[in-house]
């Protein structure tokens, strides 16, 4: 193709068109991915966990979606928790022979997995050692098992439960999984974690009412949500925020019913912390 014979702009323009077909192979999936965060959302509300599983560029996009989900949606750290080969290392360098361990796969997944929880394997190739491992623990465990690939018919989408196939085509650098490939799998894990936590009551409207203020720019748009949700001023949204200890659910439901910390954290705990459900509990009995 002359790759290599290309000006800058005209690479740069190459795999921004290549990138534009990733949103349409991921629309393609949809069949697949909708049961996949159906199963996500229901082993969360039983309880259980959401294992990532995969080796390089795609064990480190488990890991980053993984690791953005307590301060965003104000979960445990270990809801979902992300296994990549060779472990913390391979987050920041490569450790390529460490996918061609079946054994260690499963002796990951058997440290991590429990019979109320559910394991995504992510592997471009479909055929990753080390995550066939962890699929077969699963196995062994009574596990579900799903995955995220970017080919057809491949032995991890033949083993899994719930199979979810991208198929991105070839790489504008052949073999570079980094590219389309891994590009489609963020998106992918996007739409898993985000919808199920949507789903989970953790979002209202499009605000992260559970986010963790946990520095001044969070502290910041904790604020922000509760002028927005309770149309209060910035003042009453401080303070409001202050008597609940930073409890942003419980800080919009004072500031839209006068209520009391520990009141408006009562009503929020009988509504399993959904927040539209506590207004429209409040809103029914009048409060």
């Amino acid at each position: 193709m002359g790759l290599d014979q290309m000006s800058i702009k005209e690479i740069m323009v190459y795999m921004n068109k290549e990138d534009k077909t990733v949103p349409v192979s991921v629309e393609k999936a949809f069949h697949q991915i909708e049961p996949v965060i159906q199963k996500v959302t229901e082993t969360i509300n039983n309880g259980g966990k959401i294992i990532y599983m995969g080796a390089g560029t795609s064990g480190r996009m488990g890991v980053l979606d993984a690791s953005e989900c307590p301060p965003t949606f104000g979960v445990q750290p270990d809801l979902f928790t992300a296994l990549i080969a060779g472990g913390e290392n391979a987050i920041r360098q490569a450790i390529e022979n460490a996918e061609d361990s079946v054994e260690s796969g499963e002796q990951d997944a058997k440290q991590h997995l429990s019979s109320k929880d559910f394991l995504i394997a992510i592997a471009a190739s479909g055929q990753t050692p080390y995550v066939i491992g962890g699929i077969k623990q699963a196995k062994k465990q009574h596990v579900p098992t799903a995955c995220i690939v970017c080919k057809e018919n491949t032995k991890i989408s033949q083993l899994v439960d719930y199979p979810i196939e991208l198929l991105v085509g070839e790489e504008v650098i052949q073999g570079s999984t980094r590219l389309k490939a891994g590009t489609a799998q963020k998106l992918v894990l996007n739409m898993i974690s985000t919808t199920s936590m949507i789903k989970n009551g953790k979002v209202y409207d499009h605000y992260m009412v559970d986010v963790q203020a946990t520095n001044q720019k969070l502290r910041d748009r904790a604020v922000s949500i509760v002028c927005d949700i309770a149309n209060v001023t910035e003042h009453e949204a401080k303070k409001a925020l202050q008597e609940s200890e930073f409890n942003l659910k419980a800080a919009i439901l004072i500031s839209m019913f006068q209520l009391k910390s520990d009141e408006a954290c009562y009503i929020l705990q009988e509504n399993s912390s959904n927040l539209r459900e506590a207004i429209m509990d409040i809103q029914r009995e009048g409060k």
